[in-house]
């Protein structure tokens, strides 16, 4: 007779009898694992791999901590022929070692959760291309993961409720065009950029460009709290939060000209607005290509940090399932990457914001997640993980060259999050 410890949970009972009994029940015989460790030849066309096979109205499994985050879908020709042309790693699994990995799972900080439904995912975009890229946007294109583009106007009417997740491209939500005109003023692609905005803020009855960013901002705000999935990087995470906390002050009108803002309108900005950061002072010197005081490196300033490295934080896959899922990797020490926003001071998040990785006893967080009535934002410091120093005009990163970057993996955790099938948190 086999004792069975008091702490094993009946799932775990279940699990045990069905091994010793022979098997798993035949639907889950035929299985494909998509591991997601070092034995994966390419970590981001899995991704896309996953979400084409859920949009396809099939549904799988992501194994939390299990083999760094592996996927489990059905065992089909399509799929391995899929599999096989992506140049995904998949690997046949039986009823036998299924069950020892559910055993596993049930007994370890795993977790299974059920893929259900692909997410229709829209980024937030210029009309034109701008002379640098978006990591987000060539994420999703190399992993082959569909979405569509949305811009002010789409923002502003009902277009967002079309859309599960929504990614904001490297955008300054102040209005003062990421005071890109401190160098680049006779550029063409800046006076193109300043041209368009102000025929958009005029077709759509704003005053000013800050204006019209500051209603976007709101309704950005809006579509988390009506339960969309919020993802920003770079300058779009902290302008965002400085527009939603000036959205009554003359201030945001400043914005237009580059001229110093009231030094006391740090003290009256309504930080009850905001999604994740509070009490910022801003950067009010016309001269300084910096916002506030919420990024931690400050990399077009005097008082630039260097670069070093940030480490992901460890969640319990059973008791914290989503900060899990947004941290799934093969690495859990990662090299850090400049952006106009790189990381964000410690002291400058709001209290329930849940910070999922940092700069290790430096005072600055590269990754965090919160929640906002029935949807969720996150925020990921910095511009490209594989292009640290990335310039103006420098080429688009070559992710068949970097198809095993953690950085580029967490981006990806994202997308795919929207898709985990919600369940109530074991007590």
């Amino acid at each position: 007779m086999i004792e069975v410890h008091r702490n094993l949970g009946v799932r775990t009972l279940l699990v045990l009898l069905l091994l010793l009994a022979g098997g798993w029940p035949a639907a889950a015989s035929a299985q494909l694992l998509v591991p997601m460790d070092r034995e994966q030849e390419n970590h981001l066309k899995a991704y896309g791999y996953t979400f084409q096979i859920l949009g396809e109205g099939q549904t799988g499994e992501w194994l939390l901590n299990y083999r760094a985050g592996s996927f489990l879908v059905s065992d089909t020709p399509d799929n391995r022929r899929k599999a096989a042309l992506m140049g995904v790693t998949v690997q046949e699994i039986g009823a036998g070692a299924l069950a020892r990995v559910r055993l596993e799972i049930e007994s370890q900080n795993m977790e299974a959760v059920p893929l259900e439904k692909a997410p229709r995912i829209a980024v937030y975009t210029p009309p034109n291309s701008s002379p640098w890229d978006d990591a987000v946007t060539m994420a999703l294109e190399y992993a082959e993961i569909p979405y569509e583009q949305v811009w002010d106007a789409d923002v502003l009417s009902e277009a967002l409720d079309n859309y599960d997740w929504l990614h904001l491209h490297h955008e300054d939500f102040t209005g003062q065009y990421s005071k890109f005109y401190l160098t680049y003023a006779s550029s063409p692609w800046l006076q193109e950029e300043v041209t368009r905005n102000e025929a958009v803020a005029r077709e759509l009855g704003f005053e000013n460009v800050p204006a019209l960013k500051k209603a976007v901002a709101q309704r950005l705000h809006d579509y988390v709290e009506g339960g969309g999935f919020l993802f920003a990087m770079c300058t779009a995470t902290e302008t965002l939060e400085l527009a939603l906390a000036a959205a009554d002050l003359d201030i945001a009108a400043s914005f237009a000209d580059g001229s110093p803002a009231d030094l006391a309108a740090s003290q009256k900005m309504n930080w009850g607005r905001t999604l994740a950061f509070e009490n910022a002072v801003l950067v009010t010197d016309p001269t300084l290509s910096a916002f506030s005081d919420i990024d931690g490196h400050q990399v077009n300033t005097p008082w630039r940090v260097d670069l070093g490295s940030y480490a992901l934080f460890d969640f319990s896959a059973k008791f914290d399932p989503v900060p899990a899922m947004l941290t799934q990797n093969h690495q859990r020490v990662l090299p850090d990457f400049y952006g106009l926003t790189t990381t964000f001071r410690t002291e400058r998040i709001r209290a329930g914001v849940t910070v999922l990785a940092e700069e290790e006893g430096r005072g600055r967080v590269k990754y965090l997640h919160g929640t906002l009535g029935e949807g969720t934002f996150t925020y990921l410091g910095g511009h490209d993980p594989e292009d640290p120093r990335h310039l103006i005009g420098d080429a688009p990163t070559d992710l068949d060259l970097h198809r095993h970057s953690p950085g580029y993996r967490l981006i990806l955790n994202n997308v795919l999050f929207p898709a985990a099938k919600k369940k109530k948190l074991k007590t």
